[in-house]
């Protein structure tokens, strides 16, 4: 996975500041979230990985399988990957290309786990605390998962904060064992 992120970032990097530039980032983000579900079709993999195939004919079919979605400088970009031998990575960029978006528009999409609903209010209180709290604008997505017990489990990047009776237990148990 590391090597992936290692392979994919110099070119969600360079098609972030194009977007950026050509204040495109919600279409490139769109472009590449679809390009990254056709990179990821079995036929598509075979097709990527023949030997058969130039890397030009390969961009051409794949863009083809893109939809008309994608302007000319994306396309170019799909050729640029295909050159290199790297529309595989295609899931990868697409997946950094959002996280430097969210981090440059200062968002970020938290999922809250509990153990029973919560209402809306709680929800509106939790997102207000948390912007507060990591200096970001907060997406809130709740869940209801019965085997917390009790409490919630909240997640925001790599950032998290478990508040359950299962995760408290699991900590108590690895206290008396160790």
């Amino acid at each position: 996975m590391a090597e992936l992120t290692t392979l994919a970032r110099p070119y969600a990097k360079a098609a972030f500041e194009h977007a950026l530039q050509a204040k495109s980032l919600e279409a490139w983000a769109s472009a590449l979230v679809t390009a990254a579900a056709v990179a990821q079709d079995d036929k598509v993999q075979a097709l990527l990985s023949s030997p058969s195939f130039t890397s030009s004919a390969k961009a051409a079919t794949f863009i083809s399988l893109c939809t008309e979605e994608l302007d000319e400088s994306q396309q170019n970009f799909l050729t640029v990957l295909s050159e290199n031998n790297r529309l595989p990575l295609l899931p990868e960029i697409a997946s950094l290309f959002a996280a430097f978006k969210a981090n440059y528009e200062k968002a970020v999409d938290v999922q809250v786990s509990s153990a029973y609903e919560i209402d809306d209010a709680v929800q509106e209180k939790l997102a207000a605390s948390l912007s507060k709290k990591l200096d970001r604008q907060v997406s809130l997505h709740a869940e209801v998962d019965t085997s917390l017990i009790g409490g919630a489990v909240v997640r925001a990047g790599d950032t998290v904060i478990d508040l359950s009776v299962k995760g408290k237990l699991a900590q108590l148990a690895d206290a008396m064992i160790h």
